[in-house]
């Protein structure tokens, strides 16, 4: 569809997503429907086993409970759509459902970014000041961290958000994958360069400044290690840690291999594979990997399933 007024709000795009390969979108629709519901099942799961099981009411898991609801949101953001457009023809989606869909996105991405470093601060107290742990670490003092990470979240979104609505759009436009601000500034045809900036040095900050606060948390525990001579101790803080390194490994590693990409054909396919792997497959592999290498997680779960079965 060729489309010459200026007015955003007219404005349709289509996501191409895996439209090039017809042959695959039945076995691409029923793999990702299954990493949906896995990520689904997964993210509210844990969060309900946190909140049932008193021994898990702590600062912890209570960060833990907020990082599954940020994945179950963000996936349910861009599945859905990812699902219908695997089956659907009409690929197009409107400007203003573009950047609803981007807002959510950002909002999304931004807090769970800013929760693996408050998680890293946490596992640095639980290590290094393991007594002042409460203290260091109090109630008031993680509703300030989490309620911080969703308002300054907020924020970058509605910068953002507000600076896309001042785009103007014509002729045929296309997206890769979904809706996001670096997709959306080449396709403008007016002045982007403040737009430009406003995206580099909010996603520069964001990065930087979490990555330094989970580094310099990590400094602290290997230093702390070392010093250990207990065996009980290094298998405690390793599986304090063993966890939440994975999952920051995973999501700062696949953040900054987008970016780093160079531009080209075959980048382009590398970079759609790495974006499913981003904003599908890691928001299923959280839960996972935090049930499956947590003992009190896993306990839980054993007890619901014992009494379900001797309730029958």
């Amino acid at each position: 569809m060729l489309l010459t007024d200026r007015n955003t709000s007219g404005t349709t795009f289509t996501l191409l997503g895996f439209s090039d390969y017809p042959e695959l979108q039945v076995p691409l629709f029923l793999v990702f429907l299954a990493i949906y519901s896995v990520t689904v099942l997964g993210n509210i799961g844990l969060i309900v086993i946190i909140k049932i099981n008193p021994k898990l009411h702590t600062p912890m898991y209570f960060f833990l409970s907020q990082l599954s609801f940020v994945d179950f949101c963000y996936s349910s953001i861009v599945a859905p759509k990812k699902l219908v457009n695997l089956v659907v023809k009409d690929r197009t989606i409107p400007f203003l459902g573009c950047v609803v869909q981007f807002f959510f996105f950002c909002t999304f991405v931004v807090t769970e970014s800013f929760l693996l470093a408050v998680m890293a601060y946490d596992c640095f107290v639980v290590i290094c000041n393991p007594l002042l742990y409460t203290v260091a670490v109090s109630q008031k003092l993680c509703m300030l961290l989490v309620v911080g990470s969703y308002a300054w979240a907020v924020a970058c979104s509605l910068i953002l958000t507000c600076s896309a609505l001042k785009l103007c759009f014509h002729g045929f436009n296309t997206i890769n994958h979904f809706c996001e601000f670096s997709s959306l500034l080449p396709l403008s045809c007016s002045y982007a360069y403040i737009s430009q900036w406003l995206l580099f040095f909010l996603a520069t900050f964001n990065e930087v400044s979490t990555l330094l606060i989970i580094l310099t948390s990590y400094a602290f525990i290997v230093v702390t290690i070392l010093k250990m001579h207990s065996v009980s101790g290094l298998c405690k803080a390793f599986s304090t840690c063993a966890s939440h390194l994975t999952t920051i490994t995973i999501f700062h590693g696949t953040i900054l291999f987008l970016y780093c990409v160079p531009n080209s054909k075959n980048s382009r396919h590398t970079v759609k594979v790495a974006s499913v792997f981003y904003t599908v497959v890691i928001r299923m592999l959280n839960p996972l990997i935090y049930s499956l290498r947590n003992k009190d997680v896993k306990d839980t779960v054993t007890e619901i399933l014992d009494t379900k079965v001797f309730s029958y």
